[in-house]
């Protein structure tokens, strides 16, 4: 056999594959094969085993399952390298069958076996077995460290991160033994899987482990540390050792770091590493943008673009929808719609999204379904940013029209979808409309949705059925804080003062999951219990706000009591409260007493509160013609008729009723 050919052959192969030209591998191994008998050669184990690498880069399965032939009949499969490229072909390939079958046909799998092996079960759906197979391993030490990596990125990376802490159980057993095993690609895959779950207090408690161990943090791992939720005083202080280690050089360090101190507000410390870094890319641009746009900073935005465009950095998606977020004229808006049909960004859907939202907000509902219109890629953001504008710009029918379109075009509404929808129906109180979304939440999979509930009990109760509300409140599997909210509303809007007290206490009983009674709780039952006439449990419900829950009460609430009290007479107790509360009593408040000086025909006290209401409100109309009603009903008609001329000489005018009712 011509030996010194075939090495020269083989290293061309090598370096064909190294240089990544995987066909041309292929094509000449064809012609080695055809012309073996001429030039006497035979493959060999390297022949075979950079051959099998170029077909599996290639992902040809079929040259692949040839070559494996080849190798069983010349019974190279034997030799560690040629076996190893062949459980590389079929894992590229995604047969895990014949993964798992050359696995097992290999005498002493050695570390790079175990690790293509164990790889492959993760990526391709059987993380369970893996770990199973993990416990076989016979010979544990630190060379084993690969193998752990590829089992916990691969869990990670696909989902299986509770699985991925049960390795992590077996490696510190392991550690015990045998320390030093794990390395910063363990903790790298751990830390980012705990942080895209949410879980970032586990994911810092990774972090100083892997401190503690002696392991130093790479790049990967300040972007994840960092990248995870509101920011803390540990998160702020890995930004010190990023800063020390002087990782914080690295562009993808310096963002994640505006990232972080932007979700805590600091716009100063933003503003410090910005400027810090050397090499600003889009990401950085985009950070600054949108830190400014998150606090409403609209022209510091916009003149952050225009740097941005200035050192030549196109802006993308993510630019544009943080610009959006912060312009507060439709004349800007038109400007940047301008840029994105200049820079062709108008064909990403997230853009057109982000200008339908924009649009909507100042009431260019026109110019807003034309983007619509023209979007070819609508996603579920695309219909619900539009029925969203139709619904806050007051156009509730062509909202529930825009609906039935969506469901007609085959794309399936999703929860927020249907919340809308929901709301805009419960908005005009259109029974008929809201109850066949009712009956699409039931046949899908939203059933159990909380939102849907919520908006549904709101819903009935607009519409004047409350046993539907309450049925809908007690077929929820779950039920929060505005589930709750929403029923004791539905009570006090149709005049159930004492179920709606019943049900306010029935949510500090409630079972399972404790709820927490909030702000609007308490606005929603002091306003059952003062339609009701219900003074006791009224004062009762505000004292417990104060007292148990140690809530401040605010505008409503103390407008709810005033009324309340009012309501039954209890002026004199109003007005001592409101003289030795040690607070300033909100236009609102006095409206609330002055409603009652009225009904009462407390003349005194209504003189009192209408001096301050003068001073207070702008619309001193509605003032002078309260108090102009109380004198008259208390007999005064002289001084009601000077009121009234002093309301005229201000220039006051009374706005005339109108009915929609035409004769």
């Amino acid at each position: 056999m011509n030996t010194a050919e075939l090495i020269k052959l083989n290293c061309l192969l090598a370096k064909l594959t190294k240089s990544h030209q995987y066909t041309k591998t292929l094509k000449l191994f064809t012609q080695i094969q055809t012309s073996q008998h001429n030039l006497n050669l035979k493959p060999d184990q390297y022949t075979f085993s950079t051959t099998l690498t170029a077909a599996a880069n290639l992902r040809d399965i079929l040259t692949g399952a040839q070559l494996h032939a080849h190798v069983i009949r010349t019974g190279f499969k034997t030799y560690p390298h040629v076996s190893n490229t062949l459980l590389s072909l079929y894992a590229k390939t995604d047969n895990l069958v014949y993964v798992k079958r050359v696995f097992s046909e290999i005498m002493s799998p050695d570390v790079y076996s175990w690790t293509t092996f164990l790889s492959a079960c993760t990526n391709l759906g059987e993380a369970d077995y893996a770990c199973q197979m993990l416990e076989r391993i016979p010979e544990r030490n630190e060379a084993l460290s690969p193998v752990w990596n590829a089992v916990i990125t691969g869990c990670v990376d696909n989902g299986y991160l509770d699985v991925a802490l049960n390795v992590g159980k077996a490696y510190k057993v392991f550690q015990e033994a045998e320390e030093n095993v794990c390395d910063e690609i363990t903790y790298n895959a751990m830390i980012a899987g705990l942080v895209s779950l949410g879980r970032d207090e586990d994911a810092f408690v990774m972090f100083k482990n892997m401190l503690r161990v002696g392991l130093g943090p790479t790049e990967r791992t300040f972007v994840s540390v960092m990248s995870s939720g509101p920011c803390h005083r540990g998160v702020i202080q890995v930004h010190s050792h990023a800063i020390k280690t002087g990782l914080n050089d690295f562009s993808s360090v310096g963002n994640a770091a505006m990232t972080m101190y932007s979700n805590c507000k600091d716009l100063q410390a933003v503003h410090m590493v910005f400027n810090t870094l050397e090499e600003k890319d889009r990401v950085s641009w985009n950070t600054i943008i949108t830190s400014y746009a998150q606090v409403g900073l609209s022209k510091e935005a916009i003149s952050a673009y225009m740097q941005m465009q200035h050192q030549g950095i196109e802006p993308d998606e993510f630019t544009i929808g943080s610009l959006l977020a912060t312009l507060d004229s439709e004349m800007s808006i038109e400007m940047i719609l301008a840029v994105v049909i200049k820079d062709g960004l108008i064909s990403k859907t997230e853009v057109s999204n982000a200008l339908i939202s924009s649009l909507s907000k100042h009431n260019a509902i026109d110019e807003a379904y034309s983007i619509f219109t023209e979007t070819n890629c609508k996603n579920s953001i695309s219909w619900n940013s539009m029925i969203c504008a139709f619904h806050l710009n007051g156009c509730s029918v062509h909202g529930l029209d825009l609906f039935s379109e969506m469901l007609v075009s085959g794309l399936p509404p999703d929860v927020f979808t249907l919340s809308i929808v929901l709301n805009i129906c419960a908005g005009i109180s259109d029974f008929r409309h809201g109850k066949e979304v009712h009956g699409y939440i039931l046949k899908s999979h939203y059933f159990h949705e909380t939102s849907l509930g919520n908006a549904l009990i709101a819903l009935y109760a607009k519409c004047g059925v409350l046993d539907w509300s309450l049925k809908v409140f007690n077929m929820m599997k779950f039920k929060d804080v505005v589930s709750w909210n929403s029923m004791i509303s539905a009570y006090a809007q149709h005049g159930r003062g004492e179920e709606a007290v019943q049900c306010f206490e029935s949510m500090q009983k409630s079972k399972g999951v404790k709820v927490q009674p909030d702000h609007t709780t308490f606005t929603v039952a002091l306003t059952a219990c003062s339609h009701a006439g219900l003074v006791n449990a009224g004062v009762e419900i505000f004292n417990s706000m104060v007292n148990e829950y140690g809530l401040e009460p605010g505008v409503d609430h103390f407008s709810c009591v005033v009324d309340l009290l009012g309501r039954a007479g209890y002026l004199d107790a109003v007005e001592n409260v409101l003289k030795c509360g040690g607070f300033k009593v909100h236009s609102n408040v006095w409206w609330a007493l002055f409603s009652s000086c009225a009904s009462h025909g407390d003349l005194r006290l209504g003189r009192i509160v209408a001096g301050f209401l003068l001073e207070a409100e702008e619309d001193k109309a509605s003032v002078y013609v309260v108090l102009a009603n109380i004198l008259a009903d208390s007999g005064h008609w002289e001084e009601a008729e000077d009121v009234r001329k002093m309301m005229r000489s201000y220039g006051a005018v009374k706005q005339p009723g109108y009915s929609w009712i035409r004769s």
